[in-house]
């Protein structure tokens, strides 16, 4: 059972301590919501230690990597700790979501003013904390940051990447991020030279006894690191949701992709082992990757 005193001991930013709030929002309860607002004031705090050590000379003589990693987990600790003991900022917060509360509808016949409140919604308050960390971890943006054609992009193909994502158990996003990349978000599809729209999100090549429709565009293809233009056939879809489809049997069912699927699960596992089996020869592909799905499709 997780209260609010297993969380008073944890990093202000440790993702379990999140995990552990979210559990606790499902409960509707005070408890949770109390927690909730400590975390954030120990968020708050620790933003203002970070900046108070950037505003100061840390170039001495026993400085070095190690010692500031060391002295950044310390002023995370240390505002826990200081949280703990509450400069007032929880209690606000507190007050102000305690007013968010979720009233069910009245039954038949009971007057709207009658009806009883059930709890405290806690959402509002778990969302804002988890920007906030996202924020100051510099790393997951909020859908509503990003650039237009990202959003429009992950809109369109989720769906068909979630469909995916079942018959392969490669998650949704690793798969919608590594069709970002090889289509440039979509703006830079494979097209023949006749107009002839692909499909193809995945520049996957039309070999391995191939059967369907091909289009031959020309692509860089990298030679012992060094860029080269060449003419290439790659498979074409009658649709989006088939590339998703076809990208899926390509990794169940090619033995050189065992790695791949056994490391699914991790974003830079994944990425890397796409590269060492040779799914792309651009040098740089498992970072590229890596990227996509931290910075645009982590939420």
């Amino acid at each position: 059972m997780i209260n609010q005193g297993d969380l008073s001991g944890k990093l202000a930013i440790d993702a379990n301590s999140l995990n552990d709030l979210r559990q606790l929002s499902k409960q509707n309860s005070p408890e949770a919501l109390k927690a909730t607002a400590k975390q954030f004031e120990a968020l708050l705090m620790g933003m203002m230690l970070k900046s108070m050590r950037q505003a100061s000379a840390q170039d001495g003589m026993f400085d070095n990597e190690q010692s500031r990693m060391y002295t950044s987990m310390l002023d995370q600790q240390l505002s826990q700790t200081l949280a703990s003991k509450g400069m007032g900022l929880a209690d606000v917060l507190t007050r102000q979501l305690s007013n968010a509360v979720v009233a069910p509808q009245p039954l038949h016949g009971q007057a709207a003013w009658q009806a009883p409140i059930s709890g405290v919604d806690m959402q509002p308050a778990l969302k804002a904390y988890q920007n906030t960390v996202d924020a100051v971890m510099g790393g997951k943006k909020s859908v509503s940051s990003l650039p237009a054609h990202v959003r429009a992009f992950r809109d369109r193909l989720m769906s068909d990447a979630e469909a995916a994502s079942k018959a392969s158990g490669i998650p949704a996003k690793f798969m919608l991020a590594q069709a970002a990349l090889e289509s440039g978000w979509g703006r830079k599809q494979i097209i023949g030279s006749d107009g002839t729209v692909s499909h193809n999100l995945f520049g996957i090549k039309a070999t391995g006894g191939w059967k369907g429709r091909v289009v031959e565009v020309p692509t860089t293809e990298y030679v012992n690191g060094a860029p080269q233009r060449q003419m290439q056939k790659f498979r074409a879809y009658d649709s989006y949701a088939e590339s998703f489809q076809d990208y899926a049997k390509l990794m169940l069912n090619n033995p050189r992709y065992e790695n791949v699927l056994a490391n699914a699960t991790d974003v830079k596992g994944f990425a890397q082992g796409l590269q060492r089996a040779g799914y792309a020869t651009d040098p740089n592909y498992a970072d590229k990757l890596t990227r996509i799905i931290n910075n645009s499709l982590s939420g």
